[in-house]
């Protein structure tokens, strides 16, 4: 097997937007997955085509949020590819001016940060017998810290071990130990909107990593990892 290159850089541009939880702006992102999608993307129009399928991959578009319901605020940070622009956000709904930064990181085998990230840990229900060869089965959501846990571990990368596992599965790059993970479920995500069944069930894991295939760990860095990318899951955020 290939030894993996003992350094990868990371470059990526984050904003980081804090709003107002009771303006209308950032109240309806808040309940509505499909809303907190156009919010994110609305920082990057005219980079691609309009109607683009895959936009959002193009641009390498990521994002995250928290709300603080005592303080009445909604964080919002995206990651990109291309810079963000946030001047149709309404100046009202903003707590704060948004903040871009640049992030430009050489990433070691052996370096050791700490991370976090909410996922959509999902698994796949075997199809039916009656159902036609590889055809691919239900994609059903856990809902509990054990196997939230286990479906991140799956995806945890031992030196020595190739990016891909047998079974399919990308491996992050990076290692540790799971009894220091911190895993908590979080409340799901619905949409009003026309789009069928929309139902995301989220978790947040947190904890230490050592990085043991630097392109790997880049690579799931800029590209997230997991489900429902499109809805604000699967930016792995590192210091």
């Amino acid at each position: 097997m290939t030894k993996p290159p003992a350094e990868a850089r990371f470059i990526a541009t984050h904003s980081i937007l804090t709003l107002d939880v009771r303006h209308p702006y950032a109240a309806k992102s808040l309940i509505d997955a499909q809303d907190m999608h156009r919010t994110v993307m609305s920082g990057f129009r005219g980079w691609v085509t309009d109607g683009d399928r895959d936009a959002r991959a193009q641009m390498g578009v990521l994002s995250t949020w928290s709300v603080d319901l005592k303080t009445g605020t909604l964080v919002l940070i995206v990651q990109s590819k291309v810079p963000g622009d946030w001047s149709g956000v309404p100046r009202a709904a903003l707590a704060e001016k948004p903040h871009v930064i640049t992030v430009d990181r050489t990433l070691r085998i052996g370096d050791t940060l700490t991370f976090r990230t909410v996922v959509n840990p999902t698994r796949s229900l075997p199809s039916g017998p009656s159902s036609p060869e590889r055809t691919r089965g239900r994609r059903i959501s856990h809902t509990r810290p054990d196997h939230v846990r286990n479906w991140f571990a799956r995806r945890l990368q031992a030196p020595g071990q190739p990016s891909t596992a047998s079974d399919g599965v990308v491996r992050i790059g990076a290692t540790t130990d799971e009894a220091n993970l911190c895993v908590r479920m979080l409340p799901g995500l619905t949409s009003p909107s026309p789009q069928k069944d929309l139902r995301i069930l989220r978790a947040e894991l947190r904890g230490p990593l050592t990085v043991t295939d630097p392109a790997a760990f880049t690579n799931s860095m800029s590209q997230g990892i997991g489900h429902a990318r499109a809805y604000s899951c699967g930016l792995i955020l590192t210091r």
